[in-house]
């Protein structure tokens, strides 16, 4: 199969893991020769109630039982796409109300960029510098790392940058700004907290100029930061929340919401403002409710604050200089992209998936499921310890 995946299927890095994947449930991968994996990366993000849930895989089960793709989104009212958007509603502060369902967070980001620039009359977008938002056209082009987008020029247009934690570039944001695009929590910088009240202060300066503030809720969204939203940590409110990843429960899902006026912009003037043919998959909704519900009904955001504690407990060596993030959305820091990647490779031989973050290459991504047990927890630990001894061995 690894030949084939490399000959046949477009790949993304020279090098590519490769491991060849037989099953998942729970924690845990296993390949096709029967090795067990504990996953400590749980898809990005994504697989925020791991592998193979009960109540996700039911609900799937359900809905194929019913129908899938019936019409292009938003002709035909279809129960589990309202059921999402309206428990999303209820567990968001006014006057996010309003949600558009698509298929992954990259389409969204693009969706966001749209409803700002149509909500205000205004061209020009605001983003974080080392930021990440996704790879389609208007998501790369909120990406400061020319390295990347160089080849793929030329970019969409009227697009700048400030420097995430930093209030001297807030002037920046000005009469001509049509929306400000952050991660709550920057991703591939290194998973960067906001500092000092710089979320507020970015809400302020928006609401001083007309601009909208948008966040991107991505990765540390459906409660990976012991929150359902990290935005809920900082006492701000986005005008728009982007969501995907770990709402999806391990389907491909991402979602824009704003206020019921904001979003019905994009239904005329012109009609078809956004649309998308297999957004709010009928199946996929039935597997994203099921997870919104289960993480709202249980105990694991509380939990995922004590987890994090556990982690940072245990993960105390001479190589480990830091752990940044938040719950469990959290990167070891390391003093060099070789050590980072040495910890990747060896973890993965002895059974533990990690990984890498994008521009910060000297991190090493901790994102399990939430679901993910304290024992568990203590068992990667455990190795990455004994990985890392044999490290400093070198």
């Amino acid at each position: 199969m690894k030949a084939d995946f490399l000959k046949y299927q477009a790949q993304t890095t020279p090098h590519p893991l490769s491991m060849e994947v037989q099953r998942a449930e729970g924690s845990y991968i296993y390949d096709t020769s029967g090795k067990r994996y504990l996953d400590f990366v749980a898809g990005v993000s994504a697989c925020s109630l791991g592998h193979q849930h009960p109540r996700v895989k039911k609900a799937i089960k359900t809905q194929l039982d019913k129908y899938l793709h019936v019409m292009v989104y938003g002709e035909y009212a279809q129960s589990p796409a309202v059921q999402l958007t309206k428990l999303l509603a209820q567990h968001l502060p006014d006057p996010l109300e309003s949600t558009y369902l698509v298929n992954s967070g990259t389409e969204a980001i693009d969706g966001a960029i749209k409803l700002a620039r149509r909500a205000t009359g205004r061209t020009e977008i605001i983003a974080a510098l080392d930021a990440y938002h996704g790879n389609s056209y208007g998501a790369l082009s909120l990406m400061s790392n020319k390295e990347r987008t160089a080849p793929f020029r030329p970019m969409i247009g009227d697009v700048s940058f400030i420097k995430f934690n930093c209030d001297r570039y807030l002037e920046r944001i000005t009469v001509k700004t049509a929306g400000v695009v952050l991660e709550t929590i920057q991703g591939g910088a290194g998973f960067v907290v906001p500092t000092n009240g710089f979320l507020n202060k970015v809400k302020k300066r928006c609401e001083e100029v007309g601009a909208l503030l948008i966040l991107d809720e991505i990765q540390p969204g459906m409660g990976r930061t012991g929150k359902l939203f990290g935005f809920e940590h900082y006492d701000v409110t986005p005008d728009i929340l982007v969501t995907g990843k770990g709402l999806g429960g391990g389907m491909p899902i991402g979602a824009f919401t704003a206020s019921h006026a904001m979003m019905t912009l994009l239904s005329d003037n012109p009609k078809l403002g956004h649309i998308t043919t297999f957004g709010g998959h009928p199946v996929i909704a039935a597997a994203a409710l099921a997870t919104l519900r289960e993480i709202t009904e249980s105990n694991l955001m509380a939990d995922a604050l004590k987890k994090e504690k556990l982690i940072r407990s245990l993960l105390i060596h001479p190589l480990i200089k830091e752990i940044r993030g938040s719950g469990l959305m959290l990167a070891l820091m390391t003093p060099s992209a070789h050590i980072a990647s040495d910890i990747v490779l060896r973890c993965q031989d002895e059974g533990l998936i990690l990984f890498w973050l994008l521009f910060e290459t000297r991190a090493v991504r901790i994102t399990p499921p939430l679901t993910i047990s304290e024992d568990e927890i203590r068992e990667g630990c455990a190795t990455i310890l004994d990985v890392l001894n044999y490290v400093v061995e070198d």
